[in-house]
């Protein structure tokens, strides 16, 4: 059978053990030796002698008696049972120990038991002795296993770690005002030293309270402040030995309104808006702005554009006779800013007047020179397909219109031919006949290496409303290059570029 037990570790007098011993099953042993010297003198007579048990009835010493664990306070030991059981069977098994200088074997357990594992327990740091067992049957104790070495119990050393928790391996955000209590687990043994650091130097009593235990370390603070944001270090160090876990608190709040902001432009129902980004972003990127109109009678705001990330936008579908104002939130994780920039002054939406004016008009001029609103942007593409590049270009030059006549019988104007290229609203009408307005666009060209493409079947070229785009049809490693879009019109000229990179394919 085998099993295990544990036990208190025996005192160090072997006279404290003595009625154990006697009462143990090593019992019939002792009155052999008690009667082979006192009795032989007094009466010399074999017949009241007891015989030797024969060694067929006394088991063989335990196997392999090894020491399992050694604590600071604890050893355990195991061992195998003995090849020969003996005859009248097997009691169970008697472990002794010999502290070192000692001549005497103190049991440790008084009475044999059936386990071939058993554990010594409170035990003093610097003891070291020795351990021996023997397996006992009713004929007696047969010979016993013997450690080769002593058993010595000191201090056990664990190197120390440090368990980050998975969310702290993270950058940890709070709001303002939140309160900041991070559990950091650790371990060694002994207690090892723990010390806390934040940006490299030590972290503020008055403010971070730091709460040290066994096995974990407690960094508290109650109301966290944007000056609390930054870099927390733990140190654990015993002895020589040391290791260091950070670990990254960003404190945040709600972002500041926008620095400034004002009318661009009104026309039709449409205005236009501008602003400057906020001060103060919260110690956070802005996720965008939110924009709201309310006009003079209900005074009732309405979202118009919700995390909008440019710093300009056209607020269309403005009610006709209506004044409005506008303002502009901006917004994080946290929210919405406390306060908006509002605009100063009302955007009054007047009916349009219509006059006819025969005489002594004067053109507006919109003519300017090519200007590129969105540049082209450099991209990276897969061999095999089609490929797009995109810009936008703005410009107006100035063009005069061409006059045509009235159809004969109407009231109607002869639409211009295909092949003029004009466009435009419908023409003004006049006593002779009309002026139809042409708007030309700039002539684009696009280049590959500054060398023009044009006419080249496998690039295809568009440009509807000012949006430029180059198709290219399957592109393969030999169309990587810089490319560049040229806008052109008799004020001027303006050009973009990017480059192109088309991944070589794999080979298998």
């Amino acid at each position: 059978m085998t099993g295990k037990v544990t036990s208190e570790a025996p005192a160090d007098g072997p006279e404290e053990n003595a009625s154990e011993l006697a009462k143990g099953p090593a019992e019939p042993l002792e009155e052999v030796a008690a009667s082979g010297s006192p009795r032989e003198e007094q009466a010399p007579v074999p017949t009241t002698t007891n015989p030797a048990p024969p060694s067929e009835d006394v088991p063989s010493a335990p196997l392999l008696l090894t020491v399992e664990n050694v604590s600071d306070s604890s050893v355990t030991v195991s061992w195998e049972p003995p090849e020969r059981l003996g005859r009248p069977g097997l009691q169970g098994y008697l472990l002794e120990l010999r502290r070192e200088g000692a001549s005497e074997w103190v049991p440790v357990n008084a009475r044999p038991m059936m386990v071939t594992q058993q554990t010594m327990r409170n035990l003093a740091l610097g003891d070291k002795f020795f351990l021996r067992v023997a397996a006992v049957s009713p004929a007696g104790a047969g010979p016993p296993a013997v450690l080769d070495q002593p058993v010595h119990i000191r201090e056990t050393i664990e190197v120390p770690k440090i368990r980050v928790p998975r969310h702290l391996r993270q950058t940890y955000i709070c709001q303002v005002g939140e309160s900041v209590n991070l559990q950091i687990p650790f371990q060694g043994t002994p207690k090892p030293q723990v010390s806390w650091t934040h940006n490299g130097h030590a972290v503020d009593s008055q403010r971070v309270s730091v709460r040290t235990g066994q096995q974990d370390s407690i960094l508290f603070i109650r109301s966290a402040q944007r000056s609390d944001s930054g870099c927390y270090e733990l140190a654990v160090r015993l002895g020589s030995l040391e290791v260091k876990a950070a670990i990254n608190i960003l404190v945040t709040e709600k972002p500041g309104p926008p620095s400034s902001i004002k009318l661009l432009d009104v026309w039709g129902c449409n205005a236009a808006l501008q602003w400057t980004p906020p001060q103060d972003t919260g110690n956070m990127e802005l996720l965008g702005y939110t924009v709201q109109k309310a006009d003079r009678k209900t005074e009732q705001w309405f979202t118009v554009l919700e995390r909008y990330h440019p710093t300009t936008c056209t607020i269309s579908d403005l009610v006709v006779g209506n004044s409005y104002s506008f303002r502009v939130f901006s917004e994080n994780l946290c929210g919405l800013s406390a306060s908006a920039a509002v605009t100063k002054e009302l955007v009054h939406i007047q009916k349009a007047e219509i006059i006819a004016k025969l005489k002594g008009f004067v053109e507006r001029d919109f003519s300017e020179a090519p200007s590129f609103t969105q540049p082209l942007a450099d991209h990276t593409y897969t061999p095999g397909y089609s490929t797009q590049l995109f810009c936008s270009v703005r410009a107006s030059p100035k063009v005069r219109g061409r006059w045509g006549q009235w159809a004969e019988g109407s009231h109607q104007a002869c639409p211009p031919k295909p092949e003029d290229g004009l466009g435009g609203p419908c023409p003004a009408p006049s006593l002779s006949g009309f002026l139809w307005p042409c708007f030309p666009q700039p002539k684009i060209v696009w280049m590959k290496n500054k060398v023009s493409i044009e006419g080249d079947p496998k690039y295809r070229a568009l440009s509807e409303q000012g949006v430029c785009t180059l198709e290219i049809r399957k592109p393969s490693a030999f169309d990587s290059g810089v490319y560049t879009c040229q806008a052109t019109n008799a004020l001027g000229e303006a050009s973009v570029h990017c480059r192109l990179e088309v991944k070589a394919s794999a080979t298998h």
